[in-house]
């Protein structure tokens, strides 16, 4: 096996065999066309494609415009979005109308468009990199054209697109599993969680004492005890906290703490959010989170479940300040949120089933993190040579 040899260049090293040029050397763009309010019109003959669209296809504007060629995008044809979300993008429908805002992109014959498409997508985050910043980022048509690239034989583009094309379809495909997933348990809830003729109910506080955090900002430190808020709920994230230190904590859990079993629950900004803490734990809260102590007679894991139902939100919503900017619910309030609840045993088949199907949706999730962290590396090799998958020349 012969190794290959590498090269310096303004790209960093890449294979001897592969050239660099730039993008205006083997592609054109060609810009979408501006158009006034009156050209847009709500059904017509052609779709206009606005940056937007590649994300959400609610809503559209269409034109009865016949106009050049070059203003048109056909299925499989790439382009380039380079204002707001920008990046390369494949169209996959039917002849379109594209705005301003938007490239199409025509290639030389030495360059294949779905290795191009890997190497604009790995290359957007160089330009994010460079760019100044700013909430609508843009790159000009001059700028892109000066951009370099690596370019190996055509082949070698071919093989490189094929296996990253690969690697996208099993990302799609773990995306539209997980989606079907997240469909069967939100159909399982609805079958579960709502409401028989047998069923009781209870306000909160009848069945959990209520409590909440701190009132005062404490001092924080580098490392020590987590201190969760509003965001370790909603963003399911109690690793990523700030800290405060083990005497300050002790002060603040004299009275009580939190225990494995116990549910934390948002009660300012998004309220009713809710996390049962199923780990054991060493940890303080701020006064935006309330702290349900469950009682025995009940299933935690089966509460936390019914406040994702819409007759949980309701009573949450209805015991909230209503004038509140953000919103806010005391806790007097959060104790007479009304619970709807079968028997325990009823309660704990419940909850076993959906927190199996948690489970099971969060496995999938990891997953598909890890199978674009592998895309990512992977591309990374194979777009600048470390991995060869044909011989060199």
């Amino acid at each position: 096996m012969v190794e290959t040899q590498f090269k310096n260049t303004d790209i960093g090293l890449i294979p001897e065999d592969w050239e660099v040029k730039q993008l205006g050397e083997v592609i054109t763009l060609i810009n979408g066309r501006a158009y006034s309010q009156n050209e847009l019109l709500f059904n017509g003959k052609y779709r206009v494609l606005r940056v937007g669209n590649f994300f959400s296809s609610d809503k559209w504007y269409w034109s009865n415009l016949e106009l050049a060629s070059k203003f048109y995008v056909n299925k499989g044809d790439l382009m380039y979005a380079w204002s707001a979300s920008f990046g390369p993008k494949f169209w996959k429908n039917e002849k379109t109308i594209y705005h301003y805002h938007i490239w199409k992109i025509e290639l030389s014959e030495y360059l294949d468009k779905f290795y191009l498409f890997y190497v604009l997508e790995k290359d957007k985050e160089n330009i994010l990199n460079q760019s100044q910043g700013g909430t609508m980022f843009h790159i000009t048509k001059e700028s892109m054209e000066k951009r370099k690239i690596p370019i190996p034989s055509l082949k070698e583009q071919q093989a490189i697109a094929e296996v990253l094309s690969d690697t996208d379809a099993w990302i799609e495909s773990l995306e539209k599993l997980i989606t079907k997933k997240r469909l069967v348990k939100q159909g399982a809830m609805q079958q579960l969680l709502t409401p028989k003729e047998d069923w009781e109910v209870k306000k909160l506080g009848e069945i959990a004492e209520v409590r909440d955090g701190t009132h005062q900002t404490p001092t924080y430190v580098e490392s020590g005890i987590p201190f969760y808020s509003v965001e370790s709920v909603t963003k399911n994230d109690f690793k990523n906290t700030k800290y405060i230190s083990e005497q300050e904590h002790k002060i603040l859990t004299k009275s009580f703490r939190i225990e494995k079993g116990d549910i934390l629950m948002t009660r300012i900004g998004s309220i009713g959010d809710c996390k049962l803490i199923d780990w054991d734990v060493n940890a303080s809260f701020y006064v935006s989170l309330a702290l349900l102590k469950v009682k025995p007679i009940f299933s935690a894991n089966y509460l936390c479940h019914y406040s994702k139902t819409e007759n949980f939100k309701k009573e949450i919503d209805i015991n909230s300040l209503q004038s509140a900017i953000p919103k806010k619910i005391n806790l007097g309030p959060i104790s007479n949120v009304k619970i709807e609840f079968p028997s325990l045993d009823e309660q704990q088949r419940i909850a076993t089933i959906l927190s199996d199907m948690d489970a099971e949706i969060e496995h999938l999730e990891k997953k598909l993190n890890k199978a674009k962290q592998l895309k990512q590396g992977i591309m990374q090799q194979l777009l600048t040579g470390k991995i060869r998958l044909i011989a060199g020349d």
